[in-house]
């Protein structure tokens, strides 16, 4: 809105036009529209004016011949609301609450809002920047800031304070929103983790996973077979037993690796909820109420290398005719369907390094809204191969630390990170609708609460270093699941150790949580990058931070690079905060693909 200011006498006033009432009014942005005018006396005229953003009226009875000062146009006076400020001393507030302030008499304001978390009001991080500019104008903004110091959390009896004093502001409250509805009310059903299953480089099963992420053990290994040598990076997570001899071998001669490791992490689950082994028949689920969500990015890439290694070498009649179908990547989904006769749907995700969080959402979908009952959800990947590697090392992604410090070659948010280590493994949870678990007397992990989906629209490669793109996704999984950012009580970060995601990751999380002290931790230190299953296997681990209230370290990160402003629990877990309910796990894929999944504790 121009207003080049010129000074007409209040006789000259129509309505419609800006006003200021004096030259320190328009000096400090004290500005207000001419509703309507109305001569009380020979030399006095009545002025009905409203703040240009909106707010109370207020008459004013002025001279005639009055100069005051007046913008360079008019306003469309239908289109200014009239509004009044909440009444704060009524309102029994609740985490999660936000309370937005705005100078209406400043027609380029900025609401400045608080937001409750832990019982504080905190300065939400966009209002901060805007009101900044409007501390300057105002002098007497209800949000002054004397510097870039992040202001102490105001007390419930200090917001209430500060609305009172707030002159020229319209205060508004929002209550936080209400939890979605469950299947008895009519709406979403609610979902519950019941099982998990894990193959990493830290073992086969969970067990092996949880002890080695809390003991601060490092998976990653030197790649001593000899099609790797030459290669600049001869590092990677690899899981360290053969995964076929843990097979029926008829069974492993038709699945690529990825597979394997997939049927292994499911029927891991598929057991750990209760079920029989043996499949969904003995097991009391109708098998076509039951499905199958994976995640995977290329799956198993040696199977096609092979089959083209043996065409050149042999002819055509050197190919399997397994070539095609244990190349696919659907092929973990089909095998893991085939194992445990489920016959509901075998879907697969394909969304780069995302791939494993997005099917687990895209599972929690179909079991909220009636599709199936009970999933395997989650990621598996076999792509630890010399041109996959070479790739990786072409595009300088790969770290080039090695083995011999002490330190895993995977630093997430270190200051002396330079790349992610390639891994391999499956990750798998056992979703089941609430009422279906509980009808079965299942023990309950934990809730499967949200997921939320974004593109950062960047780059081929490399993520939006503003973390745009990835805030997204993080408030949508929290509105997804009914929460606040106060509600969350750890965060699972995506975090490969690489320069720029890690850093606008970071970004994100900071922009969301604004002022809360949440323990995050990254699990890539550990394990490497498993890229399709990264999802699968961190959503266990956040799933397992949950149910046994503790938060496993960050290794690799000596030295956390200050850039990063994040609570990094490193060299030795911590206990999860009791307050709160909320863990988030985070993926990010090249292409800017975004997917986190939301975990909310079940308490007793």
């Amino acid at each position: 809105m121009s207003r080049t200011p010129h000074t007409v006498t209040v006789a000259e006033l129509v309505p419609g036009d800006l006003l200021a009432l004096s030259a320190r009014d328009a000096d400090v942005d004290r500005w207000y529209v001419v509703m309507h005018t109305l001569p009380v006396r020979p030399e006095a005229i009545r002025v009905t004016l409203r703040p240009p953003l909106g707010g109370a009226d207020r008459d004013e009875e002025l001279d005639r011949t009055r100069t005051v000062t007046v913008g360079d146009h008019r306003v469309d006076t239908a289109g200014i609301p009239l509004l009044t400020s909440a009444n704060l001393r009524a309102v029994d507030f609740r985490d999660g609450d936000r309370v937005d302030f705005l100078r209406t008499v400043d027609p380029h304001a900025v609401e400045d809002t608080y937001v409750r978390r832990r019982g504080g009001w905190s300065h939400d991080t966009p209002g901060d920047r805007a009101d900044s500019r409007a501390d300057h104008r105002a002098g007497n903004h209800a949000g002054n800031h004397a510097d870039d110091r992040p202001e102490p959390p105001l007390s419930d009896a200090e917001l209430r304070k500060r609305a009172a004093e707030a002159v020229d502001h319209v205060v508004r409250h929002h209550p936080r929103r209400a939890r979605p509805a469950t299947s008895r009310t009519g709406g979403p059903r609610r979902v519950v983790v019941t099982g998990l299953g894990a193959v990493t480089p830290l073992g086969v099963g969970v067990d092996d996973l949880w002890a080695g992420l809390l003991e601060g053990r490092c998976g990653i290994r030197e790649l001593d077979g000899e099609e790797f040598a030459g290669l600049p990076v001869r590092i990677a997570g690899t899981v360290p037993v053969d995964p076929a001899a843990l097979l029926p071998r008829p069974q492993a001669r038709r699945m690529n690796r990825a597979a394997q490791f997939a049927v292994l992490a499911a029927r891991e689950a598929w057991r750990d909820a209760g079920f029989d082994p043996a499949g969904t028949a003995e097991s009391g689920p109708a098998p076509e109420r039951v499905g199958v969500s994976a995640g995977a990015i290329l799956g198993d890439a040696s199977v096609l290398v092979g089959g083209d290694r043996r065409l050149r070498e042999k002819g055509p009649r050197g190919v399997s005719p397994l070539t095609t179908p244990m190349t696919v990547p659907s092929q973990a989904a089909s095998q893991v369907s085939l194992a445990l006769r489920i016959t509901g749907e075998a879907r697969t995700v394909t969304s780069a390094c995302a791939s494993g969080t997005e099917a687990i959402g895209e599972a929690v979908d179909r079991i909220r809204y009636g599709r199936i009952d009970v999933a395997l959800a989650g990621g598996a990947e076999a792509v630890v191969t010399p041109a996959i590697m070479a790739s990786f090392a072409a595009m300088r992604a790969l770290s080039t630390h090695g083995l011999g410090d002490g330190e895993s070659p995977s630093r997430p948010f270190a200051r002396d990170r330079d790349g992610f280590v390639n891994g391999e493994g499956a990750g798998f949870l056992l979703l089941e609708a609430e009422e279906h678990a509980r009808a079965r007397g299942a023990r309950i992990y934990c809730e499967a609460a949200g997921w939320g989906l974004s593109a950062d629209a960047h780059h081929m490669a490399a993520p939006d270093p503003s973390g745009t793109g990835v805030a997204l996704a993080l408030r949508r999984a929290l509105a997804d699941a009914g929460a606040e950012a106060s509600d969350v009580v750890h965060v699972n970060a995506h975090a490969t150790a690489t320069a720029d995601g890690d850093l606008a990751e970071a970004r994100a999380l900071k922009s969301v949580l604004g002022g809360c002290r949440v323990p995050v931790t990254a699990l890539k230190g550990h394990l490497g990058h498993l890229q399709g299953a990264a999802g699968g296997v961190e959503a266990v681990a956040t799933v397992l931070t949950l149910h046994h209230g503790i938060v496993p370290p960050t290794i690799g990160c000596a030295e956390q690079d200050p850039a990063i402003e994040l609570d990094v629990v490193t060299k030795a877990p911590r206990p999860l905060p009791a307050r709160g309910d909320v863990a988030l796990s985070n993926s990010f894929g090249f292409g800017g693909h975004n997917a986190v999944l939301a975990l909310r504790r079940v308490r007793g």
